[in-house]
């Protein structure tokens, strides 16, 4: 009784601000609604129909696609190779780890508004470029104008934002593991690769699967930083689901076509967290679970 207690508080508030949006949003999105007007017009799944069988959507969907599969591809990976490179001593670690982890600590927005300054056409990265005899290799259109390199682009500054978040949390998992494994390891004639490929690797798995975890969701959920950077400009170039949905449901006023992509992309989100779970986690989940009980 003593736990429901505790537990009730909780649970009301997930209820109130979790599932019944969710559950409102599926309503909503059965109906052709502004959000002002009475919900009168019923239309039944057109508007899903309508925004698998649109152009945008489809687009916006292969680029939440392209950010995860560069995500797991380059940002994981130099996550890794930095935290290992951190894990080791020597003199000014602790600034390189801060240095390094700095970024996370910005908002999107501000991030955004940085970058938004240092890509102007003719301000400090084109000057940089310019400076080191590659001046013309800037787009014509600008960073943020071209349709082929924006997403590129924003992937760039996705990445300098969050590279440090998986580094330190990489990190967290190296220093859990005890050196006398790796060392002993050396002792008995391993290479320094040899033992972090069959050591040290298996071991941090856990904490790499919960990285790349974090970086597959986050990926799908962008919005902050390429709404505030390009809108999903240019011409579509660089939306995603997000944004597509905040675009036709607030600013087209068409509250229940957005309703219709906030389900879609909440399915997504739940089906890659389920399948995710239950292909990858489990086995770190059963484990912890073995480990306390016993």
């Amino acid at each position: 009784m003593t736990i429901i207690l505790f537990l009730l508080p909780a649970l009301g508030l997930y209820l109130l601000f979790v599932l019944f949006p969710v559950i409102q949003a599926a309503h909503y999105s059965l109906f052709s609604w502004n959000g002002l007007q009475p919900l009168t017009d019923f239309v039944g799944i057109d508007n899903y129909t309508r925004a698998l069988n649109s152009d945008v959507f489809t687009g916006a969907v292969l680029h939440n696609v392209f950010l995860i599969v560069l995500s797991l591809a380059i940002q994981i990976p130099f996550s890794l190779f930095l935290a290992v490179l951190l894990n080791r001593r020597f003199r000014g670690r602790a600034v390189f780890r801060l240095v390094f982890f700095l970024p996370y600590v910005l908002s999107e927005a501000i991030t955004g508004v940085i970058f938004l300054l240092i890509l102007q056409p003719g301000a400090l990265l084109d000057t940089g470029v310019t400076a080191i005899g590659l001046g013309g290799s800037i787009p014509a259109d600008g960073w943020l104008g071209d349709m082929n390199l924006v997403l590129i682009t924003m992937f760039v500054i996705i990445s300098w934002k969050y590279f440090g978040f998986h580094m330190i949390l990489l990190l967290a998992g190296l220093q859990g593991i005890p050196r006398e494994i790796e060392e002993a390891a050396l002792i008995d004639g391993a290479g320094r690769w040899q033992a972090f490929r069959h050591i040290t690797l298996p071991l941090l798995g856990p904490t790499l699967r919960v990285s790349v975890f974090l970086s597959m969701i986050g990926a799908l959920q962008l919005f902050d930083l390429v709404w505030v950077m390009t809108g999903g400009g240019p011409v579509n170039a660089s939306d995603t689901m997000a944004t597509t949905m905040f675009k036709a449901g607030l600013k087209g006023q068409e509250m229940g076509y957005g309703s219709a992509l906030a389900v879609i992309l909440f399915m997504f989100a739940l089906v890659l967290a389920l399948a995710y779970q239950r292909l990858v986690l489990r086995r770190d989940i059963e484990g912890a679970t073995t480990a306390f009980s016993g």
